[in-house]
């Protein structure tokens, strides 16, 4: 099973990404991940791509698909959860001609939907641990000993600079000229569902699981 989750930054794509790769045994394909790994990897494409964000430049349609073209070529296992990819309806395109090429297909398409003012209180009062990625926020979920992470007793936390009210709204902004428009193509296919990005985040995993299933 393959499937794209959509939504504004915070909405909790990440977050969902993660339950499903541990209970579905399925892949994240998030780019922001795949450029890292590609950069250190000595490949190539990695070397293209170091090259790239050395020099400050965007990285390219090109590149990225190049890279999940890569990854679609390896183990499936559970199928892929493209998490940041499409963000433009070129982007998508290219995806569909990925998966027909790969004898894909892609399964589902869930937007994550949100409240711009209450995304922004969320996204401000989040911060990650640094070693395991777990998700923590000053008013809703707080580790049980401060600066500990519950998952994996790191004390390395850590909050993305660009968290803050302006640069969110910024982000929004971007997110809603370039990649809302992907919310009426896949409706147009027929492919798309929406979750509540913003309630509990049990609710939305079993919400998606009625979804997937």
């Amino acid at each position: 099973m393959n499937i794209i989750l959509l939504g504004p930054p915070g909405a909790g794509k990440g977050t969902q990404a993660r339950h499903l790769v541990e209970t579905r045994n399925m892949i994240q394909l998030s780019t922001g991940d795949m450029l890292r790994e590609a950069k250190d990897s000595g490949t190539e494409m990695g070397k293209i791509v170091a090259d790239v964000m050395a020099r400050g430049d965007l990285v390219t349609d090109e590149i990225v698909i190049g890279l999940i073209r890569e990854k679609l070529a390896g183990d499936k296992v559970g199928g892929f959860i493209f998490d940041g990819f499409p963000r433009t309806l070129a982007q998508a395109d290219a995806l569909a001609d990925l998966l027909a090429a790969s004898g894909e297909t892609l399964d589902a398409v869930i937007e994550m939907q949100v409240d711009d003012a209450a995304l922004v209180s969320r996204i401000t009062g989040r911060y990650t641990c640094g070693n395991c990625g777990e998700v923590y926020h000053d008013d809703t979920k707080r580790p049980a000993v401060a600066g500990t992470c519950d998952k994996c007793g790191s004390t390395d936390m850590k909050r993305r600079a660009d968290d803050n009210e302006d640069s969110l709204r910024q982000r929004l902004m971007e997110y809603y000229k370039k990649t809302s428009p992907l919310i009426g193509y896949y409706y147009a296919k027929g492919q798309l569902s929406s979750v509540d990005g913003l309630a509990d985040i049990a609710d939305v995993q079993a919400v998606i699981a009625s979804i997937l299933d």
